[in-house]
């Protein structure tokens, strides 16, 4: 059986003895029923994995011995920030899972002209921490073992104004460029992918203001969460490590 990966929140040392998180003990526990000498990996967000095995459990807590380390990085050379304008329920969490297993390292949930998703500061706190959760379990699902950044939710414009030295994009139906016709090389991307009525007039007219770079995905429309894959794969392919 595959050694169960899992997320510490803090800095891990070979030799010391910890006690897993709350959200990690109940799933090593009550979840995967492992017991006292098992063998564990976990990671701890700094690119290093760690061999444990368990010390103790018992109904509320299971505590580890870090056995050993070393490096393993799965992170591509392409680094990705993608500012996804937020779509309804499930296809948020989707399109933040899938893109975290195909080597996103920034997401920005934004606000747009037309973005179904409306939330007050409260409800927007909780979707902020239940998409983090989305980010750690997809890393212990794919192997990645340095947690992408889930920011909080900004407005479109505000996204676009930040300063970043990156390649800009965004999609258009009428663009001239396609991602197999950008120059090379390219190390850093800022990828915008609108709501599901996609951007108004006056937002792609503001993109463009910004530096961003019109591109054409295909001859084909397709829905938000698939849009956000489909190019970080085209992008990964020509420029990061799929392929």
């Amino acid at each position: 059986m595959r050694k169960p990966r899992i997320y510490h929140p803090e800095t891990l040392t070979v030799g010391q003895e910890i006690a897993l998180s709350e959200d990690a003990a109940g799933h090593v526990g009550r979840v995967l029923r492992m017991s006292s000498g098992q063998a564990l990996e976990l990671f701890d967000g700094s690119n290093l994995v760690f061999d444990a095995e368990i010390s103790r459990v018992d109904k509320r807590n299971v505590t580890v011995k870090i056995l050993q380390s070393r490096a393993e990085s799965r992170e591509s050379p392409l680094h990705l920030h993608l500012g996804q304008v937020m779509s309804r329920g499930e296809k948020m969490e989707f399109t933040i899972q899938k893109s975290i297993e195909l080597g996103v390292n920034v997401i920005t949930p934004l606000f747009s002209e037309r973005c179904g998703v409306k939330l007050d500061a409260e409800r927007q706190a909780k979707k902020i921490q239940q998409w983090r959760k989305i980010a750690v379990g997809a890393c212990e699902q794919c192997g990645r073992n340095v947690v992408p950044e889930i920011r909080e939710a900004m407005t479109l414009e505000a996204w676009c104004t930040e300063q970043d030295s990156a390649l800009k994009l965004n999609l258009h139906p009428r663009a001239q460029q396609s991602i197999n016709t950008l120059p090379q090389p390219v190390e850093r991307v800022r990828l915008l992918i609108g709501p599901e009525g996609g951007l108004s007039a006056e937002e792609i007219a503001m993109t463009g203001r910004h530096g961003f770079t019109d591109i054409l995905l295909g001859p084909r429309v397709l829905r938000t969460e698939t849009t956000a894959l489909t190019v970080i794969t085209a992008l990964q392919v020509r420029f990061g490590d799929l392929g």
